[in-house]
């Protein structure tokens, strides 16, 4: 984060001073942690998700575990996923001691290519892991074909999808498990937190074990435990923001769509000069009906610059720009290199992971930022251009 007060960071969350009197309410209550505010976050959620059961964590990565605890997934199972994500979507696979399976990426979409995802199928398979990425979703109805005729289970990383569509449904209204985060910088935040979306009460009971150390209580002085727990629970104090943030939620979606609709016009006006035409920039789809524009991503034309991307972000920064790298491809990392696994597997996935950049997006950005931003980023690759 930059000092300059002009400066543009790439995500920025907010919160309106009905939240903070909301927030200093509970505080002065002298119930903070799990309590009402809790109850009352999972009732909104699960009527936001058409009468489904949610249950809120303290983070989304303790929904994706719990997620594969709910559907039994352990030592021995495999679970197909996609190597562009938070390393947490495939961190949880092996937190349960089951096993990752990478299959690569669509170049467009940049999630899951499940024309592949068959060929990846064994028969200690259990689940597909998708991941929405910047809140675009998967094809829904070829996805769950796929787990039907297999007889697998869904795991949606539906972390950056909150309030993303498939053919007028929200994702998360229907489907099998369905994982959200609430974190900092998502469309809609707790601070830190998350939600899962169950199918039954009895998902949703053992979720709530899961949840906190694996309890269950019993009359007013009684308790039992009966499974591993952890300690997993999302405080009042998060949930709070949460309600807030809800009722704010249709403004920051359409804020966000508005700004990516400016961002596609402005970078390509600034495209269009001679020099640039055989630029080959990749931008996300334009889809303005499934995705909540979580993210405004582009990929870099890294062969045809005389620059890494790291230099085209210390420029962007230079210039009072903030941009982050979403993701680095899974494969590259240490802990999964050490364990067999090899980037070059999924080629796709390792040329996106190396040019893939964030640009700035969030709902308190004004117009004139998405011109300059889209006036500085095409000015470095001119600059740094080998044509």
């Amino acid at each position: 984060m930059s000092n300059n007060p002009s400066f543009i960071p790439f995500t920025r969350p907010s919160f309106n001073q009905e939240t903070i009197d909301a927030v200093a309410d509970v505080l002065r209550s002298g119930w903070v942690t799990s309590g009402p505010k809790l109850a009352e976050f999972e009732a909104t959620l699960s009527e936001y998700f058409g009468g489904r059961p949610v249950r809120c964590f303290a983070n989304g990565t303790a929904t994706m575990k719990i997620a594969l605890q709910v559907a039994g997934i352990g030592p021995g199972d495999e679970v197909i996923t996609t190597p562009i994500s938070w390393v947490a979507t495939s961190n949880v696979i092996l937190g349960v001691g089951a096993k990752p399976v990478f299959v690569d990426i669509d170049p467009v979409t940049r999630n899951i290519d499940l024309h592949k995802v068959t060929a990846a199928i064994t028969s200690k398979t259990r689940a597909i892991m998708p991941v929405y990425l910047a809140g675009l979703p998967v094809d829904m109805d070829r996805l769950y074909a796929i787990a039907k005729q297999h007889h697998l289970r869904v795991i949606e990383d539906a972390a950056q999808a909150f309030g993303s569509q498939w053919k007028g449904q929200k994702i998360g209204s229907f489907g099998d498990l369905v994982s959200f985060s609430f974190q900092a910088n998502k469309n809609l935040t707790t601070v830190e937190g998350g939600c899962l979306v169950l199918n039954d009460d009895c998902e949703a009971k053992l979720a709530e074990k899961f949840r906190l150390q694996g309890l269950t209580r019993q009359g007013i002085d009684g308790m039992d435990v009966d499974v591993l727990g952890g300690k997993d629970n999302l405080t009042d104090v998060n949930a709070v923001i949460g309600l807030q943030q809800l009722k704010q939620l249709p403004a920051y979606q359409t804020r966000r769509a508005v700004l990516a609709r400016q961002y596609f016009d402005a970078i390509r006006a600034e495209l269009k000069s001679a020099e640039l035409e055989a630029l080959k920039l990749e931008l996300p789809v334009e889809n303005f009906t499934d995705s909540n524009w979580h993210m405004f991503q582009v990929v870099l034309p890294l062969e045809q610059l005389a620059c890494d991307r790291a230099l085209v972000m210390t420029e962007l920064k230079d210039l009072g720009i903030g941009t982050g790298v979403h993701y680095p491809a899974i494969t590259g990392f240490s802990l999964y290199k050490n364990q067999g696994y090899k980037i070059s597997d999924t080629p796709i996935a390792a040329r996106i992971g190396r040019s893939i950049l964030t640009l700035p997006l969030f709902p308190s950005m004004a117009d004139e930022d998405i011109g300059r931003i889209a006036s500085g980023l095409v000015g470095i690759l001119k600059k740094h251009s080998k044509n």
